[in-house]
């Protein structure tokens, strides 16, 4: 299918259909941006390259190409072989025709530059790349040392049916609304032989987002995510696009340690040799340059939850502080983490009118308007409470006021989904509600904020679905209200959570249990009055102050 053929490119574009991505045309990869890539994954000529396997899965106009049959040619040469031994060691992708004829014209014509002869300049050019789907490939055809280049980047619910239900059958982490380089990655990596390579530069957007989690299972669980290069503001390609970019490198061994850099503007191809050499040396653990920030963590982040982002420096301090403490849900100190009720029908089941039911059917609210200031202000919201204390529904026969009350709203309350699939539990709220969570002291979290706010509740509220809730047996919530209140708390937040328009963080469950934090009895009488104070106070400043001393640190790293 013609139009399909932009997904056989070395771009990174952006369409909001195929139509629109075929009138814009591609986006292609900067020459100094390809050779770096090269080099960090080692596809070096001291190398004798004609016994690699080398894979490009989508080559456009040749972008990568070029640079890659300088280095085989060169390699050639130190290692006195005939241009004819690299026949099988290059092997490249597209599905446009006048991609693969402008490729090989590329590859040829840099050959003849090198020296070689025109009739095995044509032969190499031709044995390398080839019209086909790499998605599409037997197995055989895939198994690869190296696998490099720029994944087209375009929804999977803009591929036709056929074409979409047969990428889902071949790349079983392209799942939901995923992007179709999220199979190339997949398909890469299952390639590699073992200690093999793969060099991308893509969207980064699949180490945090939901459709990426599959891939992130992947990687974590049976390759190693050795280089993250993060270079949203560099000029990586030959036109402007808004794509989020970064270099990863993936190898097919087990987890050692990873470099995570971050780039500004002035990161360029004399910059990017600087940070080359810097990766080969192995000498420092961390740089800050001026075009480049890097550190050299001693493993990569596990599992297939979101990856954390930040700078280079803030991403050690947190996975220092990962090493050291303990997670702030812990049974150990009987810590959790909570979101409030969801009713599914609030205009049904919240009111202010203290007389609406019997007495003990109202249970007070706590909603995100009351902990706008800081402390627990409570507007007079109640909720319409379904459920007993011993966790079941009332039997609304016990209850004429509150059976009135459900049934004047009974059509409502019978149209939701959780009505319908219990019609005998038609007047249930969707989350159960538990009758010990309202005396409990408890910190609340409101969903969606600029910068974390614990707010205290001594007792007496239930909250609401848009807050979140830290319950504890050991902490004097103060002062772990005092810990969370500070930036280092945020730091943990701000590395894994949403981040919406306007800059608005999302306080949910999973966030606020990646925090770290210390041993209740392991803070001093001095830190723990700091730590309470600034909370009482609001003042994020002495806050973290004293957690940088509970957590052992002199700084906090922007």
């Amino acid at each position: 299918m013609a139009t399909l053929a932009l997904f056989g490119t070395d771009s990174l574009a952006l369409p909001k259909s195929l139509q629109e991505a075929v009138e814009h045309g591609e986006v292609f990869t900067r020459g100094w941006v390809v050779e770096l890539i090269l080099d960090l994954i080692g596809y070096t000529p001291d190398k004798d390259l004609c016994d690699t396997k080398l894979i490009e899965p989508a080559c456009g106009g040749g972008a990568f190409l070029g640079a890659i049959a300088s280095r085989v040619s060169a390699s050639c040469h130190a290692h006195g072989r005939p241009l004819t031994d690299a026949t099988e060691a290059v092997r490249a992708f597209d599905l446009l025709d006048h991609n693969v004829e402008q490729s090989r014209t590329l590859i040829t014509r840099a050959l003849q530059d090198e020296g070689w002869g025109p009739a095995d300049s044509e032969q190499i050019a031709a044995a390398w790349v080839r019209q086909s789907d790499y998605l599409l490939q037997a197995d055989s055809d895939h198994r690869a040392d190296y696998v490099v280049g720029n994944p087209p980047y375009i929804r999977l619910e803009d591929v036709p049916d056929d074409r979409m239900a047969a990428y889902r059958d071949a790349c079983p982490t392209m799942s939901g609304r995923a992007d179709i380089y999220i199979g190339f990655y997949e398909t890469a990596l299952r390639s590699l032989t073992p200690g093999g390579r793969l060099g991308f530069i893509c969207a980064d957007r699949w180490m945090r987002n939901q459709y990426g989690r599959a891939l992130r299972r992947l990687v974590t669980r049976g390759f190693s995510m050795d280089l993250v290069l993060t270079m949203h503001d560099v000029d990586a390609f030959d036109e402007q696009v808004s794509a989020y970019p970064a270099i990863t490198v993936i190898s097919n061994h087990r987890q050692g340690p990873a470099v995570v850099a971050d780039t500004t503007r002035a990161f360029d191809a004399a910059r990017s040799r600087d940070f080359a050499a810097w990766c080969r040396s192995g000498a420092r653990e961390q740089i800050d340059a001026e075009a480049f920030q890097a550190v050299r963590l001693p493993h990569w982040f596990p599992g297939e939850e979101s990856w954390p982002a930040a700078s280079p420096a803030r991403l050690a301090m947190l996975e220092d502080l990962t090493k050291r403490f303990g997670l702030l849900e812990d049974p150990r100190t009987g810590t959790r983490v909570g979101i409030g009720v969801a009713t599914g029908a609030d205009k049904v089941f919240l009111t202010q009118d203290a007389d609406a039911v019997e007495p003990d059917r109202l249970l007070p609210m706590a909603m995100v308007r009351d902990t706008t200031n800081g402390t627990l202000d409570w507007g007079g919201t109640y909720l319409v409470n379904p459920w007993s204390t011993d966790g079941d529904l009332v039997d609304l026969s016990a209850y004429p006021r509150l059976a009135s009350y459900l049934d004047r709203h009974g059509d409502a309350l019978r149209k939701r989904y959780v009505a319908v699939k219990q019609p005998h539990r038609w007047y249930k709220t969707i989350d159960k509600v538990d009758a010990r969570l309202t005396r409990r002291p408890k910190l609340l979290f409101p969903d969606m904020k600029l910068t974390i706010h614990p707010v205290l509740d001594e007792g007496g509220l239930y909250p609401h679905h848009n807050l979140y809730y830290i319950v504890s047996d050991t902490w004097d919530l103060r002062v772990l209200g005092g810990l969370l209140l500070s930036g280092i708390a945020q730091a943990f937040v701000e590395a894994y959570a949403v981040r919406m328009r306007g800059g608005t963080l999302r306080f949910q469950a999973q966030y606020l249990r990646k925090i770290r934090v210390p041993e209740p009895e392991a803070i001093d009488e001095r830190d723990r009055a700091a730590l309470a104070d600034a909370f009482d106070r609001r003042d994020v400043e002495a806050a973290t102050e004293a957690a940088l001393r509970v957590y052992g640190l002199t700084e906090l790293p922007e």
